[in-house]
């Protein structure tokens, strides 16, 4: 069937508007808009027909929405008032009907060369508002995204998040790295937490959080850190490197050093960062799945005596092995209950503090530092304990070194 013919049954269902006609036939052609290929196809099928070419009345697809566009660019304009942003897309909630009519004439007449109903609508109204705003439209990686309601007439706004990677150093023992709902409650605030909702009163998540969402007028904010260090150690050296996720932030455009002096200095020494450069989202996988070693310095309580002899040869057991560790029982209750393995790099003695050994571990990311030295009642094999034959446990623990390419303990 040739497409003048074709327009002809398409304009047999009901008055159609030169757009809605136009894209029936979007992908057939370059250099038009559907507004001109459908004014040409009327024309045609009115000059085929031997009849007067008249305008429809209102289009039984899109009720005239097309002659609406710099109306919902303004809506869009509006709604955009108050957020910083260069790049945007626009999204459209299609109403059913609108789906429906087109796809009963994609279905009666076999087209497989049209153009989405959204697709058009979107672009059109993206190039009014680069128009009137001066703003680029980029549908790949938008600040914003503003989203057409056209049942309800209105525009929904999903700000995307801003990104910025460094390190931080958490230098106070009881500091979760992220923030963690009160156990009782759930986060619902109860007599327990004080009314807070949380289990802990600060977290690094929150410390590092807190100046960046007032700086970047935000919602939320959420650490993604490579891996993380017990509640009761601290992590310094050159520190743990992190990106932080900045949820629906109004403002974009933070001098990261004056980010990283608000950071310090509200902190309190309890954390400190040194912030490198603003990320994006591919930076939360990649810190999240790269692999490393880490470097521990542990103080270690053995019971009855020990000579230094006998614990240099159980050290020197422990070097360069590789280690089977089932989930410790102290966080079975979150992780899958499995044996991994992992090799200690390194591992010395440093001398003794208040009659412990001052230990430095070198080990693979996700090998467990206090299980290696208690043995986590015969979970993990070896272990400083199960090769001294007497128990050890860790009385201390800082993370004194995290490699660029690790993942989580």
């Amino acid at each position: 069937m040739d497409i003048v013919n074709l327009a002809s049954r398409i304009l047999a269902y009901g008055d159609t508007c030169d757009n809605c006609l136009g894209r029936f036939f979007g992908k057939l052609s370059f250099g038009l808009s559907n507004r001109e290929r459908g004014h040409a196809l009327r024309t045609a099928v009115f000059l085929a027909e031997n009849r007067p070419s008249t305008p429809p009345a209102n289009c039984w697809i899109c009720g005239g929405l097309f002659s609406n566009l710099e109306e919902w660019a303004d809506k869009v304009i509006s709604a955009l008032r108050g957020i910083e942003f260069e790049t945007f897309a626009i999204g459209t909630k299609v109403p059913p009907l609108i789906a429906e009519s087109e796809e009963v004439v994609w279905s009666d007449l076999g087209l497989s060369h049209a153009e989405p109903f959204k697709s058009e609508l979107n672009r059109e109204v993206g190039k009014i508002v680069a128009r009137k705003s001066g703003k680029t439209a980029d549908p790949t990686h938008p600040d914003v995204v503003a989203i057409l309601d056209i049942s309800a007439g209105s525009v929904e706004l999903q700000i995307n998040p801003v990104f910025f990677c460094g390190r931080y150093c958490k230098l106070e023992r009881g500091i979760p790295q992220t923030h963690w709902d009160c156990r009782a409650c759930r986060g619902k605030g109860c007599e327990k937490c004080g009314y807070t909702g949380k289990q802990y009163p600060d977290s690094v998540e929150e410390l590092i959080g807190r100046p960046a969402i007032r700086l970047f007028s935000a919602g939320k904010s959420i650490l993604h850190g490579s891996g993380r260090e017990d509640i009761d150690a601290l992590m310094t050296g050159t520190g743990r490197p992190f990106v932080m996720e900045v949820v629906a932030p109004r403002t974009r455009s933070v001098d990261l050093k004056d980010l990283e002096a608000a950071i310090n200095r509200e902190a309190a020494g309890r954390v400190t960062v040194v912030l490198d450069r603003y990320g994006v989202r591919e930076d939360v996988e990649i810190i999240k799945s790269a692999r490393g070693d880490k470097r521990y310095r542990i103080l270690v309580e053995i019971e009855g005596p020990c000579t230094q002899d006998e614990l240099q040869s159980a050290i020197g057991a422990l070097k360069g092995v590789k280690v089977y560790q089932r989930t410790p029982l102290r966080v079975v209750h979150r992780r899958a209950d499995r044996v991994r393995e992992r090799r200690v790099i390194d591992i010395r003695f440093l001398g003794e503090e208040d009659g412990r050994a001052v230990l430095e571990v070198t080990g693979e990311a996700g090998l467990y530092i206090k299980e290696l030295i208690s043995g986590d009642q015969g979970r993990t094999e070896p272990s400083l304990s199960g090769i001294l034959g007497r128990p050890a446990r860790v009385s201390r623990l800082d993370v004194i070194h995290v490699s660029a390419d690790n993942e989580g303990e």
